[in-house]
Order: C-alpha cells, then structure tokens, then sequence
C-alpha cells in the first residue's frame, strides 16, 4: 500500500534560507531519501512530493515528522513555514483506481492540520522517528557526533583523540591514503562501569562521519574477551564474523574491542606474539581497540610497548568520575525522566554512592543509573500514594537511598557521650582533637591527624571513626567530615598496575572527609616476597597522607596484634599515624545496655524481655567474649535482629500491625544454634 504527499513551504521563510549551504527543501529530501520505504518524486525550491510504502499504519500524521524535523533544524517555530500539506488517498500498487497524472493524485487529496498534540501514543512514535533520524544524522556529520562526544562527564584523552581525528581526516580520507589509517590500533584503559560500550560507539560514529573508514551504521561495534588461557579462536572467529557481514569488503568495517585484562601478566608470551599477528593480518576489515583497566601512566606505557612490536598504537586514558562528576551524571540521569532534585538531598546520594563502594564492587555509571531508577521509582510511588504528581526529589525522598546520616542532630561530643562503654575513648580523642588544635594553631604546617583503632570487631571503631569526622568538621579541620569505609583488600586491583590508581580514586573520593579502612593489616601479608598488590596500596596511601594531610584524614583499624605488625612492615606508616586508640572487649553488662538501647529505641517491650537478655549475655563464658571470634556489639545487633523477626512473624500472624517484643521472642531467638552455642554448657539432670 502507497500514500503519497506533496508539501509546500512558505516563499518568504525559504528565501530568507538561500544562503543556507543547504536549502530546506533540500534537506527534507536527504531525510526522506535516506529513510525505508520512503521514495522522493520530485521537489523544487519551495515544494517536495514522496511517496511512502507502508501498511497504513506507519504513515499515520507524516505531518507532524516534518513538523518536528522543521523545528528541530530550524528552531522552534520553523514548522509554521509549512504552508500547504496534501496527501493521498491510500492505493494498492495493483490497483487502477488511482492510475493517471500526479496532479490528478493531489486533487483528490485533502487538507491535514498541521496541530501537534494529538493521541499520545502516536507522538511517541513520531519522537522515537525524530530520536531515530537524529541519530543517523550524527553519525553523518562529524559537528554533531564532536557535540556529542564534548558533552561527556570527563573523557578528556577521549575528547582530544576526536579532536585529532576531525582535523586529520581531509588528508587522509582520500583512499589511497586508507592503509595509513587502516593499520591504526587503540589502547582503551577504562574501568568497568565507565562508559566503554558508549566511547566505543561513538568512537565508531566519528571514524564513519570522517569517511576516515565506512562503518556499518547498524551494528558498529563488536566487543570480545580475550581468555589468556585459550587460542586465538575466539578472535578469529571474532573478525570472520565481522568480515560475514561486510560480505568481506574492506570498505565497510567494525570496531572490534579486544579485551586483553587476562594477558596483562603475558605480554611477552609466545601465545601472545601469535595473538597480535592475526590482529595485525586483520586490520583490512576492522578499527581495532584493546581494552585494559584504568591503570597507572607506567604500566599503560608498558602495555603499549608490548602491542607496539607489531601493531601502531594510540592509547587513551578515561580515569574513574569522581564524587562530583558522578552527581553530575546523576543530574543528567534524572533530566530524562523529567526529575530534579533538592540541593540538601544530595548528600544522601553521595552517602549512598559510598555505601556502593565499600564492598569494593563499585561499577560507576551503571551503579549510578541503577540509584536514579530507584530514586525515581519511589519518588513515583510517593506521587501515585499522595495522589499528585510532583517532579522534585525532597529531603526526606532522598533519605530512602541509605542508612539514616542525621542519627543525631547533636554535636559530635554528644554523640561521643551517648555511646555506652566509651569513656576512655572519648578521653582519647578529646586529647587528640586538643593536640590537633594546638598544632593548627601554633605551626605553620598543617598536623599530621591520621589514627589507628585497633582492637576486636564489634567494639565500635566505625561508630568513633564517623564522630570523629563529624568533629573535625566542626572544629574546621575537616571541610566534609563525612566517612568513607572499605576494606584492606579494597584498595588492591586485579592486575598489574591498576592498584595504584584504584587505591588513589579511593582517597580523592574521601577528600575534605575520613577514609575508615577496616582490616587494614590484609595489605601486608609479609611473606608475598613484594608480589601482594597490598604493599602497592600501601604505598600510595602514604603517598596520599603526606600530600593531602589538610584536605583527608585515614584512619586505619584492626586486630591490636595485626595492626603492630602492620607498623613494623612498613617504617612510613607509624610516623604518619602518631595517634592510636585502643578499643576494649564490651562488658557482660555492657552488652545487656546495648541490646536494651537497640530494643527500646525501635519498639514497645516490657521489662521482661531486658531481664531476659540481660541474664542471656551475662551467661556468657569469659573465654567466648575474650576470644578473636567474638563480634562484640555486632554479635548483639545479631540477636536484636533475629528477636525482632520472630516478632514480626508472631505479630503478623496474631493480626497485629504494631509490633512489640517479647520474652518468647528473645527465648526463641537466643535459642537458635548460632547463639546457642556460644553460652556456657549446663549439666543436664541425671548426668
């Protein structure tokens, strides 16, 4: 089936257009000629008549295309320039009924309105057209994939490489200049997470814009991992595949990433040398790109040099965002679905993106989409509970990302004050923050306010470790004061040479704040004979604290016996860490507070579910709670939980919405395996 247009621009809005290096009329033929099913027939300088192939559907209100190309090239306003629009009754190709003069066509045509903001549905396939042939327009013209490509969140190397390109494509576009161009290759070092697939396709869009090598528009890129421990199979059958699809011309290519993570500790290997020849006999039909970590300056040029025995290489660097270009990307994140957010609520974003990283899985902006998703979706189903649409991400919305910040709307003294058992830390770091003072006060150099805290999990490091932040900012030591937390082996990459840079995007995440690193002693295992990437991490964390001893504070924390060794493994940490803080094992009476403040801050209990905990943890053995394994107030969180399921469970079954404690929900908490076995043994009756 066929319909047919014939549309008409205004003379007056076409003339103030003839200097234009493309008059319009012309440009909605290039549109029309590159787009399926579309057919031009004949167009003059102020009129266009095409045909469409369509099944009825697809062809729905053309006008409004046109429209929004108009305005989309031109201006908003511009589609007011269409003047006349005609259109065809629908014909079948074998059909006579519509046989004769094209004129005779357009006579029994018949007036459209030219109002946008009809059926929803239908604009949102005319949008998706636009987006589509906006799209194929970039990739056409280098001005508009450049915009694209500048208005990335870092990608500097990235951004000047594009540069580069442009500037040398007029000389050597010419195709007796394509082996010079052909045999090209690209080192990415890039981190997972960050962006690779995109920089690839848009990479793709600038080679193709260039005419430096024709791409295939419709699937340009291609991405393979590279397992050391197997042949060059997978490649090969990497680059048929891609010679299959260009039905083996080399005038129509693909990007082909190669991701040699695995061979970084190869390089040198014979398997390797093989590898690297059949990329290089290759090269005809593919842009070849090898992907690597986001590694240390050194090691990339190594890496360069391994490649560069066969194969010219350009290496581009894209370092990790930091915290402010990750809200950066939030906010553009959040623009496309029609979302912002309150200056104040950030801060929860910031301390979820934290809470992202702890775990040392952290996967840049794809953790960051999946925030905003969850952001958006409960903002959404606030809106549908409240019954009203609002577009504006609260305070109080954010809060929902992570743990509660504002615990405490008290000074960090007092927070110090409420923690049970910590007299003498308190003591500790008051001296400390005194000392701190003193020495801002009176040398010229700024202190040095690392610490230590050692002592057995549980204890309360991380607790002291957030106040002791939020006291250095109030004493204008700290700019931030907020914690950032991971583990030792956090800081350690998987490779040769991405430890160093892994550990220092750590460090300038926590700039102005804390960096908490728990089990710190794993950085240095002692007999790794300097192979462990823990003494790597180590080393550039003194590096950081003697460069930024103003802007962060590190704080170390362990095992007491641990943390000694860890001292006298390295002579540098001991003198940049002069403060340390000793936390003891909590009291058996200690632990009965902390489960009664845990309990009696969140729900309603009576006084004999205290009494119950309280003789539960004072029958504990000394040698349990003396011991390594013994978890201290995290062992109590532990049991405070799992009372409070069975309550859950007891109060949604009796039909109860409020829920409340019980000493049968303690008895039948304390008396699972995991707890059980920690109290003493008692004798059973007749034995």
């Amino acid at each position: 089936m066929r319909k047919i247009y014939k549309i008409g621009l205004s003379d007056e809005w076409v003339l103030k257009h003839r200097n234009d290096e493309t008059l319009p009329i012309e440009v909605l033929k290039q549109v029309f000629s590159s787009m399926k099913g579309f057919v031009v027939c004949e167009s003059t300088y102020n009129s266009l008549t095409f045909a469409v192939e369509t099944d009825g559907e697809e062809a729905q209100d053309m006008k409004k295309t046109v429209c929004l190309l108009l305005d989309d090239k031109y201006g908003e306003g511009a589609s007011s320039a269409l003047v006349s629009w005609n259109e065809a009754h629908d014909s079948d190709d074998d059909s006579d009924d519509d046989e004769g003069e094209e004129e005779s066509i357009f006579e029994k045509g018949r007036s459209v309105s030219l109002e946008l903001g009809g059926d929803d549905d239908d604009d949102a396939g005319l949008f998706a057209m636009l987006d589509a042939y906006k799209e194929t327009t970039r990739r056409q013209d280098p001005v508009a994939t450049m915009e694209c490509i500048n208005s990335l969140i870092g990608a500097k190397e990235f951004k000047a490489l594009a540069e580069e390109l442009v500037k040398v494509a007029p000389l050597l576009s010419d195709k007796k200049y394509t082996e010079v161009f052909a045999r090209k290759c690209y080192l990415f070092s890039v981190s997972d997470g960050y962006g690779l697939t995109t920089y690839l396709n848009l990479f793709a869009d600038i080679i193709n814009s260039t005419k430096l090598r024709m791409i295939d528009v419709n699937s340009p890129v291609t991405e393979v991992k590279i397992d050391a421990e197997t042949s060059s199979k997978n490649v090969s059958d990497c680059f048929s595949w891609a010679r299959n699809a260009m039905g083996g011309s080399p005038e129509r290519v693909k990007v082909v990433c190669l991701d040699i993570c695995a061979w970084m500790d190869r390089l040198d290997s014979e398997a390797f040398r093989n590898f690297l020849r059949y990329v290089e006999n290759s090269l005809q039909n593919t842009v070849v790109v090898f992907r690597v970590p986001f590694v240390d300056k050194e090691v990339l040029a190594r890496i360069k040099d391994s490649l560069s025995d066969l194969l010219i290489i350009r290496e581009v660097s894209f370092p990790p965002f930091n915290t402010d270009e990750l809200v950066t990307y939030a906010k553009k994140e959040l623009e496309k679905f029609g979302f912002t957010m309150a200056g104040r609520a950030w801060k929860y974003f910031t301390a979820r993106i934290a809470e992202e990283k702890r775990d040392g899985r952290f996967y840049g902006i794809n953790t960051v989409k999946k925030v905003v998703s969850e952001l958006v979706y409960n903002k959404q189903l606030s809106n549908a509970g409240k019954k009203r649409a609002t577009y504006v991400i609260s305070q109080s919305d954010a809060k929902t990302l992570c743990e509660d910040i504002d615990a405490s709307a008290g000074g960090g003294m007092e927070e110090l004050d409420k923690l049970i058992g910590a007299e003498k830390i308190k003591q500790q770091v008051e001296e400390i923050i005194a000392q701190i003072e003193y020495a801002k006060l009176n040398e010229k150099e700024a202190p040095c306010v690392h610490m230590r805290f050692v002592g057995n999990p549980g204890t309360g490091k991380t607790t002291v470790a957030r106040i002791v932040g939020k006291i250095l900012k109030e004493r204008g030591v700290l700019r931030i004061g907020n914690l950032h937390e991971v583990m030792g082996r956090d800081l350690c990459g998987r490779y040769v040479g991405e430890t160093a840079p892994k550990t220092a995007s750590i460090c300038r995440d926590a700039y102005g704040s804390v960096l908490f690193i728990d089990e710190a002693y794993s950085l240095f295992r002692g007999d790794d004979g300097g192979k462990d990437f823990g003494l790597e991490a180590l080393e550039m964390l003194i590096a950081e604290m003697e460069n930024h001893r103003k802007d962060l504070v590190i704080i170390m924390a362990g095992y007491t016996d641990d943390m000694e060794r860890l001292m006298q493994g390295n002579a540098g940490l001991r003198s940049r860490m002069p403060y340390c803080i000793e936390f003891p094992n909590f009291t058996k009476e200690q632990l009965g507070d902390i489960f009664a403040s845990m309990a009696q801050g969140k729900f309603k209990c009576d006084q004999e579910v205290l009494d119950a905990a309280r003789a539960y943890f004072a029958g504990l053995s000394d040698e349990f709670i003396n011991s390594k394994e013994f978890s201290n107030a995290r062992f109590v969180r532990n049991l405070f939980e799992r009372t409070w399921a069975k309550a859950a469970m007891r109060c949604q079954l009796e039909g109860i919405s409020e829920v409340t404690l019980t000493k049968a929900d303690f008895e039948r908490a304390s008396s699972e395996k995991e707890f059980i076995l920690n109290t003493p043994k008692r004798s059973r009756i007749g034995f």
